[in-house]
């Protein structure tokens, strides 16, 4: 014959959670005994059993014990919008800990730590933003970062996009010439409409061009980035046609 209610040890064996756990979560009211024998021997029903095991799920999905707590006093269909946002959060965190472990294999077979995959998920930004970053920085309050802030608040999100695809299908086409010479036709052409594209956000003359074309080489955020797109230095190569272009 089944027993109709169940004891902590009861309880322990069958969730393997500890007694001290269960007696933690009735002192914070997460999960209190349905019943108290006059010995305060707390005892349990089925359906209490069920609950702690909602509780322990909730726990296993990443939830705070005040969450589980909020969460259990909503409806079953808040609580699975709830776990559907969870859901999305945890595979972040799954994508998140294959990029670390795949950073890690590289490390320990020797690449250096600059230029580990793991940076470019969490301390480098698109490069679209490191283009605005790199203004700020370099140029601050000077007419140039003025002008480019001021054209680029101008243009509306399709606009900002297009000018931002365009800079990298450049960059895309500058990675199919990379066995080229740098002063090239072509390579300097494609400088040029690179130039150009730079040019609708701000002024450009040969000390900002110079600067830009060091910070592709030099900065490890950008060489990343570049690099991408081909199996030789890229940035490298973008950094000689422009001091080419600068120089000629």
């Amino acid at each position: 014959m089944k027993k109709p209610l169940l004891t902590v040890n009861d309880i322990v064996q069958i969730t393997g959670i500890t007694a001290r756990t269960l007696h933690y979560y009735d002192r914070i009211h997460l999960f209190k005994p349905t019943h108290l024998t006059e010995k305060g021997y707390r005892l349990y029903d089925r359906s209490s059993l069920e609950k702690l095991q909602t509780i322990l799920f909730l726990k296993e999905l990443d939830f705070s014990l005040k969450e589980i707590a909020d969460i259990l006093k909503l409806t079953k269909q808040e609580q699975k919008q709830i776990l559907k946002k969870q859901g999305q959060t945890l595979l972040s965190k799954k994508q998140r800990l294959e990029t670390i472990m795949a950073a890690l294999e590289e490390y320990v077979s020797g690449n250096d730590i600059s230029h580990l995959e793991i940076f470019n998920s969490t301390s480098a930004l698109p490069l679209r933003e490191q283009y605005a970053n790199e203004a700020r920085f370099m140029y601050g309050e000077t007419e140039a970062y003025q002008a480019y802030n001021e054209t680029l608040e101008a243009c509306s999100p399709a606009e900002k996009e297009e000018r931002f695809s365009a800079m990298e299908e450049i960059f895309k086409q500058m990675a199919s010439c990379i066995h080229q010479d740098p002063s090239s036709e072509e390579v300097q052409r494609l400088i040029e409409e690179w130039k150009k594209i730079l040019m609708q956000f701000m002024p450009c003359d040969a000390e900002l061009l110079a600067c830009i074309a060091n910070t592709y080489k030099f900065d490890t955020r950008f060489t990343s980035y570049f690099n991408q797109y081909s199996t030789e230095d890229l940035a490298d190569f973008l950094y000689r046609a422009i001091m080419y272009h600068i120089n000629r």
